[in-house]
């Protein structure tokens, strides 16, 4: 009887080992790295997520171009980038992507006794500071925007990003719309050559650096100048008007985006018609290998993503980016059946939701 016991004794250790060891499986949290730009999201969703399904997400915000180069060197589950690749690249590097959500860059601003909203800014005059052209906040392309406005006859300090950087991708796309001046001499990339300012790192960086240093301006995503209650710009978008940062400016730009004629669904949404729209709005986006050696690790991230998709439009809203419409995320999650496992068995087959 007593050698049953120690049987018995064994075989329930081994059963709570088996059960702990698949527990600490399922919940492996996931990995990724890259934009900055969605950071405030991803960090609620994660926390969301985590409290619903034990799995966490570990999210290095350090810009996209480290994203980009993090899931190329294969030491992340995703990278993150608000630079689409182009499908050329994606296949070089067996990759593909996909769009979370859309939202808008905004030039924030510190000077005294000017509100959020008060100052009024064109595509071209922006390109001019940013040239360092355009150098005095009184200068007369600034005044003739702003009759009635008091500009201080100071010295602006241009603030742009420091790292490679879908932020800085956004803008500059802008810019070059705006400017023949700038299309020629800096272009449009995640990380350019500037002309003119001091570079900080990451969306906190520039934010930081323009609460800092007077009569400044940056760009950061929305969300980064509603967090630290910034004075931002009225933009001129294409239709002639002057514009506010807003979800529904974002939502009225991105309505026009095509997203099931994008091949790698590389979609730019900047300098969009539409009487409401904000001219500097962008998607950002998931990279992942086409190819994965862990298909349970590589599930989690989707599963993580489709849970987002059906359950945090709301927790997107709050935070003003635009959540993907419903038949965008029927094609997104259609992509997914694209990866593999070992053994070319599809990582992803179907609606696997997280229920809420």
């Amino acid at each position: 009887m007593r050698g049953c016991s120690v049987r018995k004794y064994f075989v329930s250790i081994a059963v709570l080992v088996c059960v702990f060891v698949a527990a600490s499986a399922f919940a492996a949290d996931i990995t990724g790295a890259g934009a900055t730009f969605p950071y405030p999201l991803y960090a609620k969703w994660a926390e969301a997520y985590k409290s619903k399904t034990g799995v966490g997400l570990n999210y290095q915000s350090i810009g996209s171009g480290g994203g980009i180069k993090q899931i190329t060197a294969k030491t992340v589950d995703f990278g993150a980038s608000d630079m689409p690749l182009t499908l050329e690249v994606l296949e070089k590097g067996g990759l593909m992507q996909f769009p979370t959500v859309m939202g808008g860059v905004v030039p924030v601003i510190n000077i005294q006794g000017i509100e959020a909203g008060k100052l009024k800014l064109n595509g071209e005059v922006l390109a001019g500071i940013y040239l360092g052209t355009v150098k005095k906040w009184n200068d007369p392309a600034i005044a003739e925007l702003n009759s009635g406005l008091k500009l201080p006859a100071e010295e602006i300090t241009v603030v742009h990003r420091s790292d490679g950087s879908g932020t800085t991708f956004i803008f500059t796309n802008y810019l070059m719309k705006m400017s023949s001046v700038w299309k020629e001499k800096v272009g449009n990339d995640a990380s350019v050559s500037w002309p003119a300012g001091v570079g900080g790192k990451g969306n906190e960086g520039v934010a930081s650096y323009v609460q800092q240093v007077k009569n400044s301006i940056g760009y950061v995503e929305y969300a980064y100048a509603l967090e630290n209650k910034m004075p931002y710009a009225l933009m001129l978008n294409k239709e002639g008007v002057y514009v506010q940062p807003s979800i529904e400016s974002f939502q009225s730009a991105a309505a026009g985006a095509k997203w099931e004629q994008a091949p790698g669904f590389y979609e730019i949404l900047t300098n969009e018609p539409g009487k409401d729209s904000w001219p500097i709005t962008g998607a950002t986006f998931i990279l992942m290998h086409k190819e994965q050696d862990n298909a349970d690790q590589a599930r989690a991230v989707l599963k993580f993503f489709s849970w987002a998709y059906a359950n945090g439009g709301k927790m997107a809203e709050e935070l003003d980016y635009v959540p993907m419409p419903a038949k965008v995320v029927k094609l997104i999650e259609g992509s997914w059946e694209k990866i593999n496992g070992p053994g070319g068995v599809a990582v992803w087959k179907g609606s696997q939701t997280v229920s809420k």
